[in-house]
Order: structure tokens, then sequence, then C-alpha cells
């Protein structure tokens, strides 16, 4: 029994390490002094500055930001609305839009890059951050769907009826019973969908434009010659920020917790 426990925990820690293990090489080397970023020769802070001075990289990372939160915030509104609707309304062809929602999820990504390049082309628009956007909409929604019609499953169905006889109107119901229910999901929609979308490298190749270089484009055009070690400062940043992110999420959540147990 305790050899099986012992072999358990070797086999969690070994999993966690060959995870983990790259993300700390990557913040590592963003401290190397060789600017081949191949050994690491030696301990600096340069790069960090550097990497405010490197124009491409931050109009790169800019980019990315707004089309991820551009694309997040619209493909949340939309997926939660369609997500209700096709919750509580019955009509003809629900069943076949059930099965569609599926396919931008399980398709390859460059099939649904070429596709959206081929639209784009038939209808004449010239790429750039609109078409971007507009790409990482359509695979966001989907996915905000699914999450948000997990909450409505498990929604009390009796609530809305419970509103409507205490003389609330459909939209006061929606916005002040159904949707605040909602909240877990839709926010989990859109974490997922800001995820999806900051680092999408296949769909954004093929629908981006001039002046609409993303920073997993402007990465994948550089490893040919290299990562450069303010890569690895930018990114390394974006890491520390993800993690002070869920700290604060983690203690908000733990103290809401212990003021409903009080």
């Amino acid at each position: 029994m305790r050899n099986n426990k012992l072999l358990d925990n070797i086999v969690i820690i070994s999993v966690f390490i060959f995870l983990f293990l790259p993300i700390f090489v990557l913040i590592l080397f963003s401290f190397n002094t060789s600017e081949l970023n191949i050994i690491f020769e030696g301990f600096t802070l340069h790069w960090y500055k550097d990497l405010f001075y490197n124009r491409s990289l931050l109009e790169a990372l800019i980019n990315t930001l707004l089309v991820a939160l551009s694309s997040t915030i619209i493909s949340t509104i939309i997926g939660t609305i369609s997500a209700y609707g096709l919750y509580k309304y019955d009509f003809k062809g629900k069943k076949i839009i059930n099965e569609l929602l599926y396919i931008p999820i399980v398709i390859p990504e460059i099939v649904l890059g070429i596709s959206l390049l081929s639209i784009y082309t038939l209808m004449k628009m010239e790429l750039g951050m609109f078409t971007l956007i507009l790409a990482h909409i359509t695979f966001s929604i989907p996915f905000v769907i699914v999450s948000v019609r997990s909450s409505l499953t498990s929604m009390d169905p009796n609530l809305e009826q419970a509103a409507s006889d205490l003389g609330a109107d459909s939209l006061t119901t929606f916005f002040r019973v159904i949707l605040p229910s909602l909240v877990p999901g839709i926010l989990s929609g859109a974490e997922l969908a800001f995820s999806l979308s900051l680092d999408d490298v296949v769909i954004s190749y093929f629908t981006a434009g001039p002046g609409s270089n993303t920073l997993p484009l402007h990465i994948y055009s550089i490893i040919k010659t290299g990562v450069t070690p303010d890569v690895n400062a930018l990114i390394s940043l974006m890491l520390l920020t993800i993690f002070i992110v869920l700290t604060i999420s983690m203690v908000i959540s733990l103290r809401k917790i212990k003021g409903d147990e009080r």
C-alpha cells in the first residue's frame, strides 16, 4: 500500500516537473547575459529594460491585448444571449444548431483559418484588425455558449417562475435573477475566450493583415533566428501578472467562503 502511494506521489511530482520546468527555464533565460539565448552565461536585468525600447514587440503586445479584450467582450455577450435562447426556447432547427455549435470547437484550426480567409476574400474584405477580431469572435462564441449552458442546466428552474409571480417582467427577471445566477459560467467562458485569443497563432496567421501583428505571430516569425531574451522578459512579466491576478482572486474567494461560514 505504501509502495503504491509512493509511486503515485512520484508520478504526480514528475508530471508537475514536466509541466512547469519549461516555464522555469523561460524565466531563467530572461536574465541571461547572452543575446543568443542558447546557453545561460550570466545574470542580468538588462533585457527587462530593453524590452520597453523594442517597438515591434510592444506593438505586437498591444495588438494582442486589444484583439483579446475586444473579442472576449463581444463573444461573451453574444454567447450568453445565445446560450439562454437555446436553453429557454424551442424552435425549428434548434437540434441542428446545437450540433453545428461544436464544429468550430472540434475542427482543426487551420481549416477554420483557411475558411475565414476564403470568406474575407470572397467578400473583398481587406485583412487587418477588424478581420482578426472578427475571426477571434467566431471561434470564441461556441466556448462561451458551452460554458454558460452548463450554468443554465444547474440553475433552479423555479427562480424565473417565482420572479414572474412576484410581478417582474421578462427583462427584469433576466437581468436581476437569471444573469446573476449565470455569473460563474459567464466568467469561465470569458476567461476561456480570452486565453484562446491571447495565444492563437494558426487562425491569426490567415486572418491578420498589415498593422495587425500579434505577439504569438511576432514570436513565431523570429523562431528561425532565435527568441531573444527580451521576449522571455516580456513573457515572464505576463506570467507574473497572471500569478498576481490568480492570487488576488483566490484570496477574495477564501474571504467570501469564510464570510459565508460565519
